[in-house]
């Protein structure tokens, strides 16, 4: 049986900001099977633009470039998924978390009162040229653009955006990664931080043992032929951990097998539940590092200062 209080004090030691994740799909929910990862290739859009999760989560929020009147996580998440069903769509949107989130308590961005700098990356993929091509993904990130300054407060000069369009920064592998990095070293205690990813998502075969279904989940950018996918391990290594207490991050994943993609312990979803659960198979030593590992520092540390006299 799982300590919960146990659980929750190892899920704010592992992740001190404060992280929430709204995907569009279950980890599960899949368009191609992607586990020869030589032969990779994007999946078939079947003739659908992209971006199903974005639009629908906009116009739950978002009217006539204002606010709507404010809801609960969980009204936010089960209108989206009325939403995707009458667009065609059997996703299941997904609520993932750094903290245990009462779901019926008010949906936010920007927590109340809160006065830092708000910052965001916004990466969009069409994948202009390539089999699996796309055609929503820029203009999700033009209408979450418009969404966070018309209604969040944020500021354009605060925002990072990439996208394959010819005329804003590729959204490269090296530069989704940069740009992630730079947002958690400039972001402090009070500062608010939004990342959206529209584009394709993928899974690769898990090599760290992580992962109870075998595969890691991945965000897959522009240049994925020649660079490689962005696996969940490394976006949570960025990303998530580096990211200082105080500071509030939401995630919007518009992609395939985007459930986990950031490993957060918490998880909601939309399927008629009232309450977010624990994900008691969560490894937190893969945040704090392993008991070896711990004590392997601890005795170095004690022979460095030893050597030094502090100990004589």
């Amino acid at each position: 049986m799982v300590d919960y209080l146990k659980f929750d004090s190892q899920a704010r030691d592992a992740i001190p900001a404060d992280v929430h994740m709204i995907s569009g799909s279950h980890d599960k929910q899949t368009s191609a099977d992607v586990s020869n990862v030589g032969a990779f290739q994007l999946p078939d859009p079947a003739g659908k633009p992209g971006g199903a999760c974005t639009s629908a989560l906009l116009k739950v929020l978002y009217k006539d470039k204002h606010a709507v009147a404010p809801m609960s996580w969980v009204d936010t998440l089960q209108r989206m998924r009325t939403i995707l069903r009458g667009m065609g769509y059997d996703q299941i949107p997904q609520l993932t978390s750094s903290r245990m989130i009462d779901v019926k308590s008010t949906m936010y961005i920007v927590p109340p009162n809160s006065t830092g700098r708000r910052r965001a990356v916004l990466v969009g993929i069409n994948y202009i040229g390539q089999q699996g091509q796309l055609s929503g993904c820029h203009n999700d990130v033009h209408n979450i653009k418009d969404y966070l300054i018309n209604v969040q407060g944020f500021k354009e000069q605060d925002m990072l955006i990439l996208m394959d369009d010819g005329r804003s920064h590729e959204p490269t592998r090296d530069n989704i990664l940069k740009s992630l990095k730079r947002v958690t070293e400039y972001s402090e205690p009070g500062d608010v931080v939004f990342f959206h990813y529209s584009g394709h998502g993928g899974q690769v075969r898990d090599t760290s043992g992580d992962e109870e279904d075998g595969y890691d989940e991945t965000l897959i950018p522009v240049d994925f032929k020649r660079s490689g996918q962005i696996i969940d391990d490394l976006l949570s290594d960025v990303l998530v951990k580096s990211l200082k207490q105080g500071v509030t991050l939401t995630a919007l994943m518009d992609c395939c097998h985007s459930g986990t993609v950031l490993d957060l312990p918490y998880r909601f979803d939309a399927d008629g539940s009232d309450a977010m659960i624990r994900d008691e198979k969560m490894d937190f030593g893969k945040f704090l590092g392993s008991a070896q590992e711990v004590v392997g520092c601890l005795v170095c540390v004690y022979c460095i200062m030893s050597m030094l006299g502090d100990f004589m």
